[in-house]
């Protein structure tokens, strides 16, 4: 029986044999040999066995190979290659792991965005500190604070910035800098916590405060300001738990900022700081990174472009790129999500965009979380291109293209799914 790579005791017990064995075979030994050493003394053994053979000629003293160290865990959870595409520490969700899912991305396959490897952080010892000078009350709140605090849930989506930034290259002819998204850096999830604004206001937020700004507990200390308008938001949350379990070490653990509608990097991880100014704050990821760059975005200093806040609305279908389909009735799914509110209507065309026709959303449909939409197809076998075109309540639609930036970010435009029938 095929083990199962998910899990993730398993998965990395798997690659470590697999790797002493592309030692062994470049060694020279016999597969039967390095079987018989694995089982035996394991994998000291093996690496042993790969030294030269000693010969009557007197030789140079060769240094007994060593044990290499175990390489850095960068996530918590599994990321097995048939639920994610790997991009080092980013990883991307495969949307055909989507398709009869339902509605939420369950955490499992829920994306994963992060600079460095997920911290591990000791929930007894971590505090959450509210401070700066735009509060009259500086508070420094616990684990168990935060949870006897009121909460409140809310189902809204995650996006990184840079969702579908591959596409600079594969449409435009133009690559952008950084991960080559499709657009499975995206997911939806019930989030549990409390309102950024109830922490604030315990913190006594003063009239003049202006800018809110979390600090992650990450190595690099990643941190971007909101104003405190959009942290007073009903739905901007410190949250805590994630589709009804404690927030994932990959997500955020102990808690994380939730900015529902604005960009991923908004949505702080692994908070240990909420800093309130009485003054706009400029710190790198809003003047340097997550700013428009390049000739059609001139520079607003101290920014070097027009600052990101509102993602773009968008689609995608639950299916592998390329898909293979057979021939015959077919059920075609996909999700569209916009940061404006809900999804007013999604239209098709299978054949490059000459034709197109309305599918049909299914329920839940909710602002800031985006709705599913499918329709029945029975194409002959062939070659084919799939399109899918989002209308939000507000009026916006997906452009059929987008202006290049250097950084690669809002591709919000059509995108051409290929498509073989069999």
């Amino acid at each position: 029986m095929r083990k199962d790579l998910r899990d993730e005791r398993t998965y990395w017990e798997e690659r470590r044999a697999e790797q002493l064995w592309r030692w062994a075979k470049a060694a020279g030994m016999s597969r039967r040999r390095f079987l018989s050493l694995l089982a035996g003394g394991g994998g000291a053994a093996v690496l042993a066995g790969c030294a030269p053979a000693s010969t009557g000629a007197k030789a140079e003293t060769t240094p007994a190979p060593q044990t290499p160290a175990a390489k850095p865990q960068i996530h918590a959870k599994p990321t097995p290659s048939d639920l994610f595409i790997h991009h080092g520490t980013n990883q991307e969700m495969r949307w055909e792991t989507m398709y009869g899912r339902g509605y939420i991305m369950p955490n499992s396959l829920f994306f994963i965005r992060n600079h460095d490897p997920s911290p591990a952080i000791d929930v007894k010892t971590w505090r959450l500190k509210v401070e700066g000078p735009g509060v009259t009350r500086p508070l420094e709140l616990n684990y168990d604070e935060i949870l006897r605090l009121p909460s409140t849930s809310v189902v809204r989506y995650v996006e990184c910035a840079g969702n579908g930034r591959g596409f600079f290259k594969e449409v435009l002819g133009k690559p952008a800098k950084g991960t080559q998204w499709r657009l499975g850096a995206y997911g939806v999830a019930e989030w549990t916590g409390v309102r950024l604004g109830e922490i604030l206001n315990r913190a006594g937020l003063k009239r003049s405060a202006v800018d809110v700004m979390p600090t992650g507990l990450d190595a690099r200390k990643i941190e971007r300001p909101m104003p405190v308008a959009k942290a007073l938001e009903d739905d901007t949350l410190v949250a805590y738990a994630m589709n009804g379990d404690v927030l994932p070490a990959d997500h955020g653990f102990p808690v994380r900022a939730l900015v529902p509608g604005w960009i991923g990097i908004a949505s702080i991880k692994w908070v240990g700081r909420l800093f309130v100014s009485e003054e706009p704050i400029f710190v790198e990821k809003n003047t340097k990174d997550y700013v428009l760059i390049g000739p059609d975005f001139p520079e607003k200093p101290p920014a070097k472009g027009p600052i990101l806040t509102f993602q773009t609305l968008k689609s995608a279908a639950a299916l592998p790129w390329p898909a293979t389909l057979s021939a015959g009735q077919n059920l075609i799914r996909g999700y569209a999500w916009s940061p404006h509110g809900k999804i007013a209507k999604v239209q098709y065309s299978v054949d490059g965009g000459k034709t197109w026709a309305t599918a049909q959303l299914r329920e839940p449909n909710l602002p800031r979380a985006g709705a599913r939409w499918e329709f029945a197809w029975a194409p002959k076998p062939g070659d084919y291109t799939l399109m899918a075109r989002a209308t939000d309540e507000k009026g916006n639609t997906q452009p059929d293209t987008v202006r290049w930036n250097e950084l690669g970010y809002e591709f919000s435009a059509v995108v051409r799914h290929p498509i073989k029938v069999t």
